[in-house]
């Protein structure tokens, strides 16, 4: 070995030994606080813009407080759950950057006779910045809020679909 590459291997030694080099640490916030979404937020789905079967109609506007406890092992991999203050909770997942929230909503709708619908109801939302787009820094979301009823409900060979605009922001 030449004399420069013991020179460089000894300085490179030292340099670490004598505490030149930072110390590899974990991330103390963990990936569950850089990928995740964790805390309290209020959430509104927009009934002024929504449409049934694919036609502007009004429904009812929502609005809760969601608690939102998620783990990650990537960007791309979290699940966890949410809990509504409307009595609910459900399972939260990301896939490609998109967040789902999936249950089924027993009494959903009710048929002219009175007999009960239940629905399928998916939150699926993505961090967007002030002009719109999605910025994956932000704290606030936006989305849609769609249930869908069973075909051959209330004895029509269709399944109703009712979909409205969904924003959700952190609390305080």
């Amino acid at each position: 070995m030449s004399a420069t590459k013991v020179s460089a291997v000894v300085a490179a030694a030292s340099f670490i030994a004598f505490g030149g080099a930072p110390p590899v640490h974990a991330d103390p916030l963990g990936p569950d606080q850089q990928w995740g979404i964790n805390g309290t937020f209020l959430t509104s789905s927009n009934g002024d813009w929504a449409q049934l079967n694919q036609r502007y109609e009004d429904q009812p506007s929502t609005r809760s407080t969601w608690t939102i406890s998620t783990q990650c092992v990537s960007p791309s991999d979290c699940t966890g759950t949410v809990n509504s203050d409307a009595g609910w909770s459900a399972p939260i997942y990301t896939t490609n950057g998109l967040w789902y929230v999936k249950r089924k909503v027993p009494n959903w709708r009710f048929c002219a006779d009175g007999v009960p619908v239940e629905g399928f109801q998916t939150f699926k939302f993505y961090p967007v910045g002030a002009n719109g787009h999605v910025d994956v820094e932000a704290t606030e979301y936006a989305g849609y809020d769609k249930t869908i009823g069973p075909s051959g409900s209330c004895g029509r060979n269709q399944w109703p679909v009712i979909e409205m605009p969904f924003y959700m922001k952190p609390a305080g």
